[in-house]
């Protein structure tokens, strides 16, 4: 099976709609990817899309949010939101390539760290940690094991004990 994953262009929005509806068997991801669109904190470059002889079958988004510091700081991060593999496609190894992808580009690309709401069991492969080894909370009510981070630079969040503020699209879903 040979996999493509491509930055994201206008014309793939009904697709990558699709493909999130899908795997996630609702519409709340796809919602939240249009809305972030929208708003400032969507970076084109690390919307990624895998497609499998031409069809769209996986897609991940970064968006920047923000580490609010007690002391008023604000240190910018990613957050690995939404995602999802077609169900046709699951197990095939593609939400991994797209992971591992998408990271490589996002440090590239010189973000620093990623924070992610997920598997405890999936994501520590690819390098995340619970983060709160880093003191840094979540305003979601979540088991701490879920809520974890990755430093694409060693030592990037070092200091960066706070809570994460994420774009206000999330709260819209």
């Amino acid at each position: 099976m040979n996999i493509r994953i491509r930055p994201e262009e206008t014309s793939d929005a009904g697709h990558i709609y699709e493909v999130n509806r899908l795997a996630f068997g609702r519409e709340d991801e796809s919602r939240l990817i249009g809305f972030l669109r929208e708003g400032g904190s969507f970076v084109p470059a690390l919307s990624l899309l895998a497609e499998v002889d031409g069809m769209a079958v996986g897609h991940i988004l970064f968006t920047r949010i923000f580490i609010a510091r007690e002391n008023g700081a604000r240190i910018e991060s990613l957050a690995l939101a939404p995602m999802a593999v077609h169900p046709d496609f699951q197990r095939r190894g593609i939400g991994g390539r797209l992971i591992t992808e998408g990271l490589r580009r996002a440090g590239e690309a010189g973000f620093t760290a990623v924070i992610v709401l997920g598997h405890a069991d999936y994501y520590p492969k690819f390098g995340f940690a619970p983060a709160a080894k880093w003191g840094i909370t979540t305003l979601y009510d979540v088991p701490e094991e879920v809520f974890m981070a990755m430093e694409l630079k060693p030592g990037a969040l070092d200091d960066a004990s706070g809570t994460v503020v994420y774009p206000e699209a999330f709260e819209r879903v």
